[in-house]
């Protein structure tokens, strides 16, 4: 593989698909606005403590997929696996305070697996975190939010599933009970659900190895496993969100696959992506940062971004706009016409109009050949004859009409017959 190939698990956002993450991006700001969050910005790689400590040892991914690295000073430093913890970090001491801030954030993230459809080694989200105690309607608020910014994209097809992972004091006793549900099932299980049981026993529920999703399937309802207090919470949730017609699925084997989760769990899977099909997911959570005596609670979700432009395009891409082309493309013919289109293509921009110059020495068909390439609606053209008359030629590249337009007024007219007016003169009555 050569240099001018990205790193395995890594892509390249060529121009024309880089409308699609801007349409994504700007619905998600608009969205999660409404419900009073703003945009936070946190470094791409913190302090390894950050995430070990923060998600948990026995995670898979603290275990397996971070890229960790030592700088020059001797520190232990990862790149981002995941936005929770930083942001966490970064509002420790105003959660410390008593601050409940609601915020939003975008941006890459990296693990260390296998490359997959939609989950690449560096992969994309976009994220909330609701720094707040626990509370079944802030969760239920959460995951409507999510559902609004679905639909807000036009993704349709997708379903939610919810669970509870119980409260942070149902933790040692649910594990130790699923724990002595599943001794007797050992031999049934994969090598690695074996180590699972050893290290974070919950996991189990997440495998997707046949026979290991037999024996998952076979087991008792595992609500049981939790308080009255930790069930009665995930039922006002759940009952909240019916009252407000979100559609959901209960599901006692939905577990999430970071330690810090406590009490509502939830994922939104669409079939549009295959066995990996999961585009967005989140629930509460109880964060002990780095150096702080106290938990931070939250509740917060993240959305991949790959995998919402896949499940949008397995519907039939209506969200996903196509990139726009500059309306107007410029063409000179010599050096004369070069230094006024210059000017002519800056004013278009000040009046909010897209134009690309043509500053290229060619003939007038292979100038006329890029602007055909190019996609504008209109193609201004000048050269030493029109220079003589004060004009310049307008070509409307749709039906391939054309008209001389005097030069002085030249912006002002593209810029109104782009507005659908036929004229300047439409626009000043």
């Amino acid at each position: 593989m050569g240099i001018f190939n990205p790193p395995p698990g890594t892509e390249d956002i060529l121009p024309g698909e880089v409308a699609s993450w801007q349409f994504i991006e700007k619905n998600a700001g608009d969205v999660f606005s409404l419900y009073g969050y703003s945009e936070l910005r946190t470094p791409i790689f913190e302090y390894t403590e950050l995430f070990s400590k923060g998600i948990g040892e026995q995670t898979e991914v603290v275990q397996k997929e971070m890229y960790t690295f030592e700088d020059r000073g001797g520190r232990s430093l990862t790149l981002r696996p995941e936005g929770t913890a930083g942001i966490i970090r970064a509002l420790a001491d105003t959660a410390q305070q008593g601050g409940n801030p609601r915020v939003f954030y975008l941006g890459p993230m990296f693990r260390g697996e296998r490359p997959a459809a939609g989950r690449k080694r560096q992969f994309h989200q976009i994220g909330v975190e609701n720094i707040s105690a626990p509370s079944p309607e802030l969760d239920a608020e959460c995951i409507a939010m999510l559902t609004h910014f679905l639909e807000r994209i036009g993704i349709a097809n997708a379903s939610l599933k919810i669970n509870t992972r119980g409260d942070v004091a149902d933790r040692a006793g649910a594990g130790a009970k699923l724990r002595e549900i599943l001794a007797e099932k050992l031999d049934s299980l994969c090598e690695e659900c074996h180590r699972r049981y050893e290290r974070n026993v919950w996991r189990i529920l997440d495998c997707k190895n046949p026979a290991c999703c037999q024996v998952i399937s076979s087991l008792p309802p595992l609500d049981a496993l939790f308080s009255e207090t930790s069930r009665s919470y995930l039922s006002r949730c759940l009952d909240i969100l019916s009252k407000q017609g979100v559609a959901f699925e209960k599901d006692q084997r939905l577990v999430r696959g970071l330690d810090y989760y406590a009490h509502t769990v939830f994922e939104v899977v669409h079939s549009g992506l295959g066995a990996q099909n999961a585009i967005a997911g989140g629930g509460r959570y109880e964060i002990v940062p780095p150096g702080a005596k106290n938990p931070v609670h939250g509740v917060g979700f993240a959305c991949g971004v790959e995998r919402l432009i896949m499940a949008a395009k397995s519907e039939g891409a209506r969200a996903i706009p196509t990139p726009r082309s500059a309306p107007v493309f410029i063409v000179s013919i010599g050096e004369q016409a070069k230094m006024l289109n210059f000017s002519l293509a800056q004013s278009l921009r000040a009046s909010g109009v897209a134009a690309v110059a043509d500053f290229e020495d060619r003939s007038m068909k292979s100038a006329m050949r890029a602007a055909g390439k190019s996609g504008a609606i209109f193609t201004v053209i000048r050269g030493d004859n029109e220079i003589q008359r004060g004009c310049v030629v307008l070509k409307n590249m749709q039906d391939s009409s054309q008209v001389e337009i005097q030069a002085d007024v030249a912006a002002a007219e593209i810029a109104a017959r782009l507005k659908g007016k036929d004229s300047l003169k439409d626009v000043l009555q």
